[in-house]
């Protein structure tokens, strides 16, 4: 009943777990769509390179059957704070079902519920949902939890905080809300270099969770050269799904004449993916879908490998080789850098509505 594509499982220690392995792509039988100029017959000399891991982390697919849950359980309304995830296809799909997204609490009625999205909120979005008295549901990806939990951490122990990512990322803006008055956000090495902190011996260190690798890397060695007794987390924030499809892109980019990237402009992964590509050389483009292709890109090219961000669907990749196939593209090659198998549990309300439906089986522990 719940979940639809977006597999919802019950099992182990919450009740009820998320499958990231769902969204697997195995087979390819798309309707070939031969009306463009550069359209022809398949040719073996031409191949994709289909990356995997690739698209749907654990934290966006809670998300969004968080969403798809709520609206099948409460029905429409639903309220949702900023993007669920950021990908247009997927809050296009979720608006179609009755999901109602805001960029702020008080565009939300009083006493509505309302679902705060993947990205997280700051204390001061909680005490308007409060004052508003919202039935709030919390989509907040348990990693960037984590990241909010450190900060409220160093802030107590009288830490100055440096949060390293990009300033207009909801995630920054809600990690930054835990300690506004002892935080600095930086972005670039040129930026460590120019801060100041009340004690430079009592400084700690985070990081949004969708930054590249070697961006954060060359970030946190300046903040160490700058500050050498600095604290950081006790292991890395940046999340396992954005390190392991930058990894899967590394492994494979140099394998290819052209990398093309899944996702939405405002995904901060996704744009990472491009990055990693085009600072190994190989030429890389960010699409929301084949649409997007430019036919030119293509001239001269034998080999595309195909990736996705974290928060792009399935759906997505298939349309994308199904245009690359119809061009000519005839060899589909899965290259798995890595396993990838996830979960996350629900928040409470979403694993209470379950139980109290229809026909559903109590969970098992």
């Amino acid at each position: 009943m719940f979940g639809g594509s977006y597999l919802c499982s019950r099992g182990a220690r919450n009740g009820i777990l998320i499958d990231v392995t769902a969204t697997t792509l195995e087979t390819y039988s798309p309707v070939s769509d031969t009306t463009g100029p550069t359209a022809g017959p398949a040719s073996t000399d031409k191949r994709v390179l289909l990356l995997k891991p690739r698209g749907f982390c654990a934290g966006v697919v809670r998300a969004i059957d968080i969403v798809k849950i709520a609206l099948e359980t409460f029905g429409a309304p639903i309220y949702v704070r900023k993007e669920i995830v950021h990908n247009r296809f997927v809050v296009n799909e979720l608006a179609e079902k009755g999901a109602i997204f805001v960029d702020d609490i008080d565009q939300v009625p009083s006493g509505m519920r309302v679902i705060y999205s993947a990205h997280g909120v700051s204390p001061a979005v909680r005490e308007q949902s409060k004052e508003r008295k919202l039935k709030v549901i919390d989509a907040t990806c348990p990693l960037v939890t984590k990241v909010h939990v450190e900060a409220i951490k160093f802030a107590k122990q009288g830490y100055s905080l440096i949060l390293i990512g990009h300033r207009d990322h909801d995630e920054i803006e809600g990690t930054l809300g835990e300690a506004p008055d002892v935080t600095q956000v930086v972005s670039t090495v040129e930026e460590v270099q120019a801060l100041q902190v009340p004690d430079p011996e009592h400084v700690a260190y985070l990081t949004q969770t969708t930054l590249s690798l070697d961006e954060a890397r060359d970030i946190i060695q300046a903040l160490k050269e700058k500050f050498p007794k600095i604290a950081g987390p006790h292991s890395q924030d940046i999340c396992y799904a954005t390190e392991n499809r930058q990894t899967a892109v590394k492994n494979v980019a140099h394998q290819a004449d052209l990398v093309l990237v899944v996702g939405s402009n405002n995904s901060s992964n996704s744009n990472r993916l491009v990055e990693v590509s085009q600072n190994l050389s190989t030429r890389s483009y960010l699409i929301e879908n084949s649409g997007a292709i430019d036919p030119v890109w293509l001239d001269g090219v034998s080999t595309v490998a195909v990736t996705a961000g974290a928060s792009a669907p399935e759906i997505l990749v298939e349309d994308v080789v199904a245009y690359l196939k119809d061009r000519g593209f005839g060899s589909v090659e899965e290259v798995e850098v890595m396993p990838e198998n996830v979960r996350f549990g629900l928040p409470p309300e979403i694993v209470q509505a379950i139980q109290s439906a229809p026909g559903t089986t109590p969970a098992t522990v």
